[in-house]
């Protein structure tokens, strides 16, 4: 494996062509008149536009791209559309995949719930493991997909902490952005720019190339988050919540549920081990509802959902509703059945809403539930929900309603898995879904695979390290497994594909043959070496990480990566250098899309939750990159020598 051993230029085949030809192009692109280049030029300055406009959307400006090249005669159709073909293209969009198997089994998650215990009411602390495990975290998946998973664990550590939204949404983003300095497969631009590598006819990076300098830009990221920390959402105004989709809490205040919850373990020598649900009937006989059981599986505790006929063990912990008439009879069952009492956290299992979900529904007319009760349609046999409330008009209905005949457009709230909860949708005819709680966006459908998830991405990036394989086959052999474990399924890893983001790549790819092939990559060279050439290395790789950075000012890094990556390659030409920090300074820069609220999807993801304006992203944003830009001048030569 090849971390900072990389061939000098002389060493490698075709290298000296490759300078040869840059060299003629520089005389080529000098001529008076060149109308292809001021076409792909034009070209480039419209998209660039559109971009910044957003309007149309990116996606449809490269398929634009990917009409007009060909029809131009530019560059011919397979030349058009070599990005297809482009091994990064399908390891980014594996890596999509990956880490979409990472938040279906609830990882993602598991590390947000260890934050949260571990930060306790010391933001100082909060914010460094935050950004720690953001980074992390990003460093093996999409870092937009890592942020929107925090987002939400952010707002409510911030409400927990009476500070505002603000102190916290910026470091969360930083964070992100930073994870991408951290591996080679962190972020699409690592890639774009590796890929240029190979093409040239270079070994590609590492694995952990970049991880040097990625751990020293997040220490100092961390640093700076601490100090400035005080800056960021102060002057926010509070936001009222917006009227819409409800939340777990909302429904238990509705239908007047706090206070039923129960959880009691069964204790060796009870009574009820070895019977099953219909045998002892608690429901009937007890006013007890058997929500679901907390029952050891192969690896750890997990929630099952009991049938009538559960076979209860010595050990199983329920979880039960039970209505405030019916508390004492709970008690006594209590008493004489041997079961013992445990503490609970939350309001009425809202710690367990990744597994256990909730829904409204209405009766509808000529609905077959009318003039039946609760009891008799059976709804744990025959939709693996149980009823848990229920209201008539505004009134939440007690006690006794489960014997209550149903009338037209009377509301009951249900419990159970979400999966069962999502298939009512499809009972159209015997009732509607009126609301789904927003905690279903949360949902981790295959927790249960967690271990599996982490032994793909294990292998996965064992394959990578070692360099057994190809990248590209190391992600997609990562993928097979988490498939083959069942820790996601086809119609979800074609979901979690970020289509948008391959389009753009794919259609902004052909502007770097195109410019190349017209003189325009030469030409940009040769100006950067006109202005800097004279001066030392150190200037010229900040001169490339300052134009790197104020393009990815108003388009997306991994477009930006694209169209500078071949101007670093032959920048290194030129001056017959390493192409290894040159290429490293682009995909750095690229990564360093701090200062605008439009520079990264990341950063437009926190700006509302945040309450940021665009000048808290340049007040932050800019002496942030100034610092990243010292770092990767000082480090990058010493790590990658230039000759």
């Amino acid at each position: 494996m090849q971390i900072f051993a990389y061939p000098r230029p002389s060493q490698v085949p075709g290298w000296r062509k490759f300078c040869g030809t840059a060299g003629f192009l520089a005389i080529n692109s000098l001529s008076p008149v060149n109308p292809e280049l001021l076409f792909v030029l034009a070209l480039l300055a419209t998209c660039v536009g559109l971009f910044i406009a957003n309007k149309p959307r990116m996606d449809v400006v490269g398929l634009l791209v990917l009409v007009i090249l060909p029809v131009s005669g530019v560059l011919t159709v397979p030349e058009t559309l070599a990005g297809f073909s482009d091994a990064n293209v399908l390891l980014i969009a594996a890596l999509f995949v990956i880490g979409a198997g990472l938040a279906r089994t609830g990882i993602a998650h598991q590390l947000s719930d260890w934050l949260i215990r571990k930060s306790g009411s010391s933001e100082s602390r909060l914010l460094i493991l935050l950004m720690l495990t953001v980074a992390a975290l990003g460093s093996v998946m999409s870092s937009t997909g890592v942020v929107a998973i925090f987002i939400p664990v952010a707002l409510s550590l911030a409400e927990r902490l009476k500070i505002p939204p603000g102190r916290l949404m910026m470091p969360l983003c930083f964070a992100g952005l930073m994870s991408g300095m951290l591996t080679l497969v962190a972020t699409p631009p690592n890639m774009v720019v590796d890929s240029a590598l190979t093409q040239a006819g270079f070994a590609g990076f590492g694995f952990f190339s970049f991880t040097p300098i990625g751990l020293v830009v997040l220490a100092l990221g961390v640093g700076y988050m601490l100090i400035v920390r005080h800056r960021l959402g102060s002057k926010a105004k509070p936001k009222t919540t917006p009227r819409g989709r409800r939340k777990l809490i909302d429904f238990i205040r509705g239908y007047e549920l706090a206070g039923r919850e129960h959880r009691v373990r069964i204790l060796p020598g009870s009574r009820l081990v070895g019977h099953t649900l219909r045998e002892l009937e608690p429901r009937r006989n007890h006013g007890a509802n058997v929500v679901a059981i907390e029952r050891m599986g192969r690896f750890r505790k997990e929630l099952q959902y009991p049938s009538a006929d559960t076979e209860l063990r010595v050990g199983d912990v329920l979880l039960i509703d039970a209505p405030a008439g019916d508390v004492q009879a709970l008690a006594e069952l209590q008493r004489t059945s041997g079961l013992e009492t445990l503490p609970l956290s939350g309001s009425y299992f809202t710690d367990q809403s990744r597994e256990v979900g909730m829904a409204e529904i209405i009766v509808p007319p000529d609905s077959s539930l009318i003039g039946k009760s609760i009891l008799e349609l059976g709804f744990r046999r025959n939709h693996g929900v149980n009823v848990i409330g229920m209201r008539r008009g505004s009134i939440a209905q007690k006690g006794t309603f489960l014997e209550e005949k149903l009338r037209l457009g009377d509301t009951l709230l249900v419990i159970g898995p979400w999966k069962a909860i999502r298939q009512l949708q499809s009972q159209a005819s015997d009732f509607l879904v009126l609301n789904l709680p927003t905690e279903v966006d949360q949902v981790a459908p295959a927790l249960s695979q967690a271990p599996y998830a982490l032994l793909s991405l294990a292998v996965m990036v064992f394959l990578m390290v070692t360099g057994f394989v190809p990248n590209v086959i190391a992600a997609l052999i990562g993928c097979l497994l988490m498939g083959v474990f069942r820790c996601i399924d086809m119609e979800a890893a074609y979901k979690s594909i970020h289509w948008p983001i391959l389009l753009l790549i794919v259609g902004v790819m052909p502007f770097a043959t195109a410019l190349e092939r017209t003189g325009g990559i030469t030409l940009a060279v040769d100006t950067l070496l006109g202005v800097f050439g004279s001066a030392s290395p150190h200037v010229l790789l900040g001169s490339l990480f300052v134009l790197t950075a104020a393009i990815g000012l108003f388009i997306s890094n991994t477009a930006t990566a694209v169209l500078m990556a071949p101007i670093a390659l032959n920048t290194a030409a030129q001056l017959g250098a390493s192409p290894y920090p040159f290429a490293m300074t682009v995909a750095l820069a690229a990564s360093a899309a701090f200062m605008t609220p439009i520079s990264s999807p990341v950063n437009t993801l926190v700006m509302g939750p945040g309450q940021y304006r665009f000048s808290d992203f340049v007040k932050v944003g800019v002496p942030f990159t100034l610092l990243v830009l010292i770092i990767c001048v000082v480090l990058i030569p010493i790590l990658f020598p230039l000759y």
